[in-house]
Parts: structure tokens; C-alpha cells; sequence
């Protein structure tokens, strides 16, 4: 082992991986410490974070390398043990616990979040879930965002019960409605900046108040709104994401992330109490590595995902189409997402449009994958077009009186819109579908 530490990108390498980065993690974009302001949000250049990150592999590869053990060797036995009990900072131990694969990616996103720490998992519900568990015991509170992803809402109202934590849904922009839910035992408000599938904007500072002047926690699932909206910046106390969609871009991988403080971080990785520890929701670390070089093209991405939405926009409005998009400034959530923006980065590739009825919604999708417009498929974020109806997709767990309630059309059609070179031509095949089917 010795032999090796001559050489010079080895000692790089071991000098990067003993940097605090977990235990005790402190993002080094983050020097200051700083989290959830009082006051206004710092500004942050989410992009520029990301690319200010010098990561490299042991022999000065360009790309980290990736770590393809599951466990770590040690010199000394009281390492280990010191590693074990959290109390030795840059070591890995066993490939659930942590790897150096996982933690360039983490280190990556907690940069572009501007939080302290950040740990991945292997899916957007693992992140969800294990932040729920971590913050919440039996006979605890949770008051949650009723537009939600409709796995997120099935835990909440169907499985936390088991465990006798009780969930109010609200409708979250309207914030007495917010406040008169909070109950002495609650725990957490939960919401996404931007709902699914109904686009509504959450007024993340308003909410970071109201938790603090409780004592409770923000939670906000950001995975609309990558780069466009630091949610930490504004409050929030925990940030999570799927990977699977924006970020990642290719729809060929599942991972997710929590964003927070060290501590909070640190509590997840307990090996005693921590929910990311003890519920084993590892990343792969090949599947870190791909998502960790797609991060740098992901503010390109953004942007080109932001032009094609408004254009179709646009174009929908136009030809008289019922549509929601928050990029518009008729949308009620307009000012709102337009106050928590980052700069460059638009108003999101999603769109609702609302055909009225689900078979007017088949027809519709049917023939726009019939003519190269995208694909009829669930999530979000792909360089082509998506596009599914939500009631019978990716909302169907929300009961059908509970869709009516927060407005949701039978004929709602989700828009993940693509990375299209020609977006007229796109919206020409659109027109086409719509005037075929007399839907305009």
C-alpha cells in the first residue's frame, strides 16, 4: 500500500476523498455556512457552483472515478471504528454507508442547491420518504401540499397512517389555509416548488416563515424546477429531488437526493437512527457517475426545455387552448415563481393543458406520438416530448373527488416539453393533431 502514495495523482485523490465531506459535511461552495436566510435570499449562480467544483480520479482522470466496491480496507482497526461511529471525516467503510462515487454527485448537488450537504438515493421516493421517516414519530403531524406527485400523496395518506402520523391537505397557496392546519404536534410542511401535475407555485418564502414562527420544518421536493429555483436560498429546510427527471435528462437511470444542513444530513446517516442508513436506499455508483457528468449540461438543458414551453405557449393561446403554464403572466403563480428565480434559467419545460375529457385526452396523445411530436409516457425531463394524462397516470392514486378538488380535468394532459432544435415544426405537427381532431 505504501508504494503506492508516490504517486502523485494518488495523493491527489486521497487528498480530495479526506476533505470534510461527510461525516460532518460542509459543502465547499458553501463556506459560509450559510442556509435558509432570514431576511432575502442570497443570489447564487447554481450553474457556476456546479462548474467551480474541482473533482477528478486518482490518476488525474478528468471524470471521478468510479468506485466499483462495496466495501474499504484500513490500516489501522481504530480507524475503522472511529469511521463506523462517524467520528473519522473523509473514510469509507461500506458502500451502504457512503462511496466516493456517491459523494462527488452529492458534493454536486448540494453546490447547486447552495446547502450544506446532500445525500443520494436511489430514487426520488427514497429521498421523499426517508426525509418523512427521519422528521416524524408515531402521533406526529404532517401538513402537506394536496397537489402532489400522486406516489408522494399515496404514502402520505395511505401509509404513514400505519404508523399512526395523521397528514392535512391543503391547497398550498393559500397560505391561512396552510396556517390553520398546523396542529401542536405537527411536524413538517411539505410541498413542491412547482405542484404536479396542476403547476401551482408555492410561495416558498411566505412558507419558510410560517414554519419557523412554529418551529417546524419546510420541506420542498424541487424537481421541477432544477436550477430555476434554489428553494434553500428562500428558506426551505430540506430540499429533495428526483434525479431521475431534469437533472439526470435521459431517462435512463432512477436516483434521488435530500438537501440540507450537515447536521441534518449527518442525522439520515446515523447508524443507529438514520432513515438513509437503516432503510439501505443506496445509489449505484455507476448510476451516480453517469447523472454526475448530465449535471453539467443540465443549465443548457433548462434553458432550452424554458424556450420551447413558453413558444408552445404562446402558441396554445393563440388557438384558444385551455392551458396552464407559470411562465405566463396570466397564471396566478406568475409573480410568485418570478420573485424565486434564478436568472437565465426561465420558467420550467412544463405545461397542463386540459382537454376536458380522458377520451379526448387518448385521442389527442395517441395522435401526436402518430406524428412525431413525443412520447405518451409517464415522467418528465427527456430530450423528447412527454406527455400522459395525469388523472390516469401518474395522479391515479389520488382518489377521483379529491382530482376534482384541486381542479383537476379529467382531460388533463401533463407537457414535459423536449429539447426540440425546431420548436415551430413541433408546434406545426401539434396544430395538426388539434385541427384534426377539431379540438381547435
Amino acid at each position: 500500500m505504501q508504494q503506492y502514495q508516490t504517486n502523485p495523482y494518488f495523493c491527489n485523490r486521497i487528498a480530495y476523498a479526506l476533505q470534510p465531506s461527510f461525516p460532518n459535511h460542509k459543502n465547499p461552495s458553501n463556506q459560509s455556512g450559510q442556509f435558509a436566510p432570514k431576511n432575502q435570499p442570497m443570489k447564487h449562480d447554481p450553474a457556476g457552483s456546479v462548474f467551480d467544483l474541482l473533482q477528478f480520479g486518482e490518476f488525474g482522470d478528468v471524470n471521478p472515478s468510479i468506485t466499483d466496491s462495496a466495501t474499504y480496507t484500513f490500516m489501522q482497526a481504530k480507524t475503522m471504528s472511529e469511521t463506523f461511529e462517524g467520528k473519522a471525516e473523509g473514510c469509507f467503510l461500506y458502500s451502504r454507508h457512503w462511496n466516493p462515487s456517491n459523494k462527488y454527485l452529492a458534493d454536486a448537488i448540494a453546490a447547486m442547491e447552495h446547502t450544506e450537504a446532500c445525500w443520494v438515493t436511489s430514487s426520488g421516493m427514497a429521498a421523499i420518504t426517508n426525509v418523512f421517516l427521519q422528521l416524524c414519530n408515531a402521533g406526529d403531524h404532517i401538513v402537506s401540499s394536496l397537489t402532489t406527485y400522486g406516489g408522494t400523496f399515496a404514502f402520505l395518506k395511505n401509509y404513514l397512517p400505519k404508523f399512526n402520523i395523521q397528514v392535512t391537505f391543503v391547497d398550498i397557496t393559500d397560505l391561512d389555509s396552510v396556517k390553520k392546519a398546523i396542529q401542536p404536534n405537527t411536524r413538517l410542511i411539505y410541498t413542491e416548488t412547482m405542484t404536479n401535475p396542476m403547476l401551482q407555485i408555492s410561495d416558498i418564502p411566505a412558507l419558510a416563515k410560517l414554519a419557523n414562527e412554529h418551529s417546524i420544518k419546510l420541506v420542498v421536493d424541487n424537481t421541477f424546477t432544477p436550477m430555476l429555483v434554489s428553494p434553500a436560498l428562500h428558506g426551505a429546510h430540506v430540499v429533495v429531488y428526483s434525479l431521475t427527471k431534469f437533472v439526470n435528462g435521459k431517462n435512463d437511470c432512477v436516483a434521488g437526493a435530500i438537501c440540507s444542513t450537515a447536521e441534518f444530513i449527518n442525522s439520515l446517516a446515523d447508524v443507529n437512527a438514520g432513515t438513509a442508513m437503516l432503510l439501505g436506499p443506496v445509489l449505484d455508483p455507476l448510476r451516480s457517475s453517469s447523472i454526475l457528468k448530465n449535471m453539467h449540461t443540465l443549465h443548457i438543458r433548462m434553458q432550452k426545455h424554458s424556450a420551447n414551453a413558453i413558444y408552445l405557449a404562446q402558441r396554445f393561446a393563440e388557438v384558444g387552448l385551455k392551458f396552464n403554464y407559470p411562465g405566463m403572466p396570466n397564471h396566478p403563480g406568475y409573480n410568485t415563481l418570478k420573485g424565486m428565480l434564478n436568472p437565465d434559467f426561465g420558467f420550467g419545460g412544463m405545461i397542463a393543458i386540459d382537454v376536458e375529457t380522458a377520451e379526448r385526452a387518448s385521442a389527442l396523445m395517441e395522435k401526436m406520438e402518430d406524428e412525431g411530436v413525443g412520447y405518451l409516457a409517464v415522467s418528465l425531463g427527456y430530450f423528447k416530448t412527454l406527455f400522459s394524462n395525469s388523472g390516469k397516470s401518474t395522479s391515479s392514486e389520488v382518489p377521483v373527488e379529491l382530482q376534482q378538488k384541486m381542479g383537476m380535468s379529467d382531460g388533463l394532459i401533463r407537457f414535459s416539453v423536449g429539447l426540440d432544435h425546431d420548436i415551430e415544426k413541433t408546434w406545426q405537427k401539434i396544430l395538426l393533431c388539434l385541427k384534426t381532431l377539431k379540438f381547435v
